[in-house]
């Protein structure tokens, strides 16, 4: 497998002209960052750098693949022949997953010749786009739970692969767990799951069902208790596993009435110990209204996949750099910054963050309480030693949103957390 192939036609058209004109081995710096965040968004989350590492190193052009370019008349016999050699040789640095991002926040440099950078723009976005957009919703969700847990349940509301690289981004940012069981398998992520309300539907009465779930789960399982009526389907989750079934479910219908009347009726069968979970279209703000009533634990689903939930990042690939001369893009609303970045995160002594800081072709004037905020991942074509793991990234997280003032944790529409200062090269 490669993931070659997972890129624009036009990246290929640009090669195969810098190759003609002599132009491909120029020395090249790309950035990565978001000119604004998504409205209503505070910050941005970076997640997708792990999964982005893997596929560049998978980045290789075979005989099906170069056939197919040919065949199709992307590119010519010289570009096919470059392309038969090609593995990334640069240099890649950047925020490391778990990192908090804002509107021109340098997030992932690319530095190599032109010809081996420019060919992984569309990998890099795709990968970022998507991951950083998941990161950022669900570390809104995580923050409106206070502390309960929320499982990741999207995988039906998705394309196949993507609800895999969702389900990692979502545990990044805080869920305890995924139904993915791929998800599971390649990235260590507990997975969790019982049965749907086709389960329910195909025995003759409720109580059937709940009492074949039982006879092979056990009561530390989940009974879906809404398929019917929720309040005859408590009584019979209670008469077949009694007061030491582990939780219910409400999929459906008003969850803050019906947590409340729940918890009642289970404490009135003495089910004192039985957790309500409760899910059904989740978002941020649905799980923030239920911060008062009696939920033990959320599952999130096509909010945090979806386009209205998890709103792409807007991160863009930008030429900043060639041949260590700045270059810039003055095009209305889309201008950038020339020469390459280096960013800190300054905060008080108590630890607060107050602003980011971005110098062009050189470095912040250091000062007590700053952080760099850039690691090595590729170094000469060869990835970096002490890459963070994924359980590392998600206590960065922890400690970035602990480090931000409190108005940055709001759900509301607002200013980004902290500003951002870039100071372009002299």
């Amino acid at each position: 497998m490669t993931s070659a192939l997972l890129t624009d036609h036009y990246e290929l058209t640009m090669l195969s002209a810098a190759l003609a004109d002599g132009t491909a081995d120029r020395h090249c710096v790309f950035e990565v960052f978001a000119r604004r965040l998504p409205t209503g968004r505070r910050y941005g989350v970076v997640a997708g750098t792990g999964r982005l590492v893997e596929l560049i190193q998978d980045f290789r052009f075979h005989e099906a693949e170069l056939a197919f370019l040919q065949e199709h008349g992307v590119i010519d016999e010289r570009t096919a022949r470059w392309l038969a050699d090609y593995r990334f040789q640069g240099d890649i640095s950047g925020y490391p997953e778990g990192e908090l991002f804002f509107p021109g926040s340098p997030i992932l440099t690319v530095a190599g010749t032109f010809a081996e950078a420019v060919i992984l723009e569309t990998l890099v976005l795709s990968v970022l786009n998507h991951d950083c957009a998941i990161a950022a919703a669900t570390a809104r969700m995580v923050t409106a739970a206070r502390g309960r847990p929320v499982i990741e349940m999207g995988s039906r509301r998705t394309h196949e692969r993507g609800a895999v690289a969702a389900a990692r981004a979502a545990y990044l940012a805080g869920f305890a767990s995924t139904s993915n069981l791929e998800a599971g398998r390649r990235y260590g992520i507990p997975t969790t799951g019982t049965a749907a309300h086709a389960f329910t539907l195909l025995h003759d009465d409720e109580s059937a069902a709940f009492a074949s779930q039982i006879a092979t789960l056990g009561k530390q399982t989940t009974l879906l208790v809404d398929t019917y009526d929720i309040s005859q389907g408590i009584r019979n989750a209670i008469a077949v596993a009694g007061p030491e079934l582990r939780a219910i479910r409400l999929d459906s219908g008003d969850l803050s009435v019906l947590a409340a009347q729940a918890r009642q009726l289970l404490d009135s069968l003495g089910a004192t110990e039985t957790k309500i979970v409760v899910s059904g279209d989740l978002d941020e703000y649905s799980i923030a209204a239920l911060a008062a009533e009696p939920v033990d634990s959320y599952g999130a689903g096509t909010a945090v996949v979806s386009g209205s939930g998890a709103p792409t990042a807007g991160l863009v690939y930008k030429l900043v750099e060639v041949d260590g001369r700045p270059v810039v893009k003055r095009s209305e609303n889309k201008a950038t910054v020339g020469g390459r970045k280096t960013a800190v995160r300054r905060h008080k002594p108590t630890g607060t963050a107050t602003e980011e800081v971005v110098v062009s072709q050189g470095v912040p004037d250091w000062q007590a309480g700053d952080r760099l905020l850039q690691q090595e991942f590729f170094v000469g074509g060869t990835v970096a030693a002490g890459l963070p793991t994924l359980e590392q990234a998600r206590e960065r997280l922890r400690d970035a949103l602990i480090s931000i003032p409190w108005e940055g944790l709001k759900l509301s529409a607002g200013d980004p957390a902290l500003p951002v200062t870039v100071i372009p090269a002299s």
